[in-house]
């Protein structure tokens, strides 16, 4: 039998001691678990930002996999805790919004609150779930618990508003909804609605935040030196780039600057 996967997606950072103390309570309660960092280095508190990264990383990981999501501005408030199977996958995370991108891309199964004591540690810290709440449910999960016995059934999670990108006519507009640490500047256009934009059409006009993009290309080797360029990167959204170096800063554009994309 394959051993249990439980990947961790957080904004605590490396230098603190929160990502180690909670894959040491995992692995506590499951010593044979494997468990995956998928990051720590989160924007802090964006709820945002990490529902597209999940959404971005959840697929390409074994059916079966069990997902550890702690970005939690809330973290003591009332909000819940939550344990969701969604496809073939599990995720454990606060009911923040968090999971929205991977709600709206697989219908869960079952959607359930943490409630049952007994999958957590004795004492409950309003200042670190991660490490006494969510932690010891994900371990529980990977050694086989089944989500119904966490708590009761939820079906008003709550759902983030994330942008989505609109045609109009033959405009396209989105936003940018990531800049990743070599300065891509990562949209929320993808192939397909791309595609439905320039209908078999080039070349198509790029702007963000009203500075025209020159060309399309198909790799990062293709933009020229000093050249800012823009193609499809790994998960099949637009995002602008530079021949090494960053376009985030030589555009001066950050998450949530407009995108837009017409027909020449």
């Amino acid at each position: 039998m394959a051993r249990p996967i439980i990947a961790l997606l957080t904004d605590f950072g490396s230098r603190d001691h929160y990502a180690g103390v909670m894959k040491g309570v995992i692995l506590g309660i499951c010593p044979d678990v494997t468990l995956v960092d998928i990051s720590h280095d989160l924007p802090p508190h964006d709820i945002v930002f990490a529902a597209h990264e999940l959404a971005a990383t959840a697929k390409y990981f074994p059916p079966g996999t069990i997902f550890l999501v702690v970005v939690d501005p809330g973290v003591g408030t009332t909000r819940r805790g939550l344990a969701v199977e969604a496809g073939d996958r599990r995720f454990v995370a606060p009911d923040n919004g968090v999971l929205t991108a991977i709600i709206q891309e697989t219908p869960p199964k079952r959607v359930v609150e943490l409630m049952e004591r007994r999958y957590a540690r004795p004492t409950v810290s309003r200042t670190f779930e991660g490490r006494d709440r969510f932690a010891p449910a994900a371990a529980w999960i990977a050694k086989g618990t089944d989500l119904n016995a966490f708590g009761r059934p939820v079906a008003d999670f709550r759902v983030l508003e994330l942008p989505q990108p609109i045609v109009d006519g033959g405009i396209l507009r989105g936003v940018v909804i990531r800049v990743d640490r070599f300065g891509n500047v990562v949209t929320n256009i993808d192939r397909r609605s791309y595609e439905r934009v320039a209908n078999g059409q080039t070349p198509l006009q790029l702007t963000v935040r009203g500075q025209a993009i020159p060309r399309i290309v198909s790799t990062y080797a293709d933009i020229a030196t000093g050249e800012i360029g823009a193609l499809f990167g790994s998960t099949d959204h637009l995002e602008c780039s530079g021949n090494a170096t960053s376009a985030a800063e030589r555009l001066g554009v950050a998450v949530g600057d407009t995108v837009e994309l017409r027909r020449a």
